[in-house]
């Protein structure tokens, strides 16, 4: 195996991974009941009050964010765009069906707080694996570049990130409490965490995992 051959295959696994450990991350978060990331507090919120399953509704939401990359970000546009668009919601879906459905396990305080900080490690680890693969992003997680790239850098990643991810934890417990639904499920203290603090992570990770991962030369 050539090196251009070596790098492209170490991508595309990045990327699979990262796509995989962010469906982990919302299954998790959702498991706890703690609160979950900003972008699923607002499909849960939204999916809730028109009464439409998870997987199927953030399905539609990237479709409809995945219109402004291309007209705002088209070279973010990759592999890994499409497959966190249809796979994640429904990946994730699985696993809370896998788990309390099937395997009926009691969610109990401390495995609760467990699945809470696996969620936190998994959203932030995931993200910079597929970004640091560079096969495209997924549209919720363009937004942050866009804002970037659009005020000419003057709004760093990470604060742009921030911004983005509280205005969509905002839109979800709005269309939440429209609907009656419990915030209980939605937002929390996992919420908080990821909204506040989830940029900053998945910087350090890109700086100290993903980036020496994909850099590393082959044994």
């Amino acid at each position: 195996m050539n090196r251009f051959e070596n790098n492209m295959t170490r991508r595309f696994g990045m990327m699979l991974t990262g796509n995989l450990f962010i469906s982990i991350c919302v299954g998790c978060y959702r498991l706890s009941g703690m609160g979950v990331d900003a972008f699923t507090c607002l499909n849960l919120g939204i999916s809730g009050f028109i009464g439409m399953g998870f997987g199927t509704w953030q399905l539609i939401m990237n479709v409809f964010l995945f219109v402004f990359v291309i007209i705002f970000a088209r070279g973010l546009i990759g592999a890994g765009t499409i497959v966190n668009m249809v796979c994640v919601g429904y990946i994730a879906d699985f696993m809370c069906w896998l788990v309390l459905d099937t395997a009926e396990i009691n969610m109990t305080f401390a495995l609760r707080i467990f699945m809470l900080l696996l969620g936190c490690l998994f959203s932030a680890l995931g993200v910079a694996f597929y970004m640091e693969a560079d096969m495209g992003l997924s549209p919720y997680d363009s937004v942050a570049p866009i804002i970037e790239k659009l005020s000419k850098n003057r709004i760093p990643f990470r604060n742009a990130r921030v911004i983005g991810d509280i205005t969509s934890v905002v839109t979800g417990v709005i269309f939440c409490l429209a609907g009656r639904d419990s915030l209980a499920m939605i937002i929390g203290v996992g919420t908080v965490i990821n909204a506040c603090f989830n940029g900053p992570l998945i910087q350090f990770f890109r700086t100290h995992v993903s980036e020496p991962m994909l850099r590393a030369k082959a044994v």
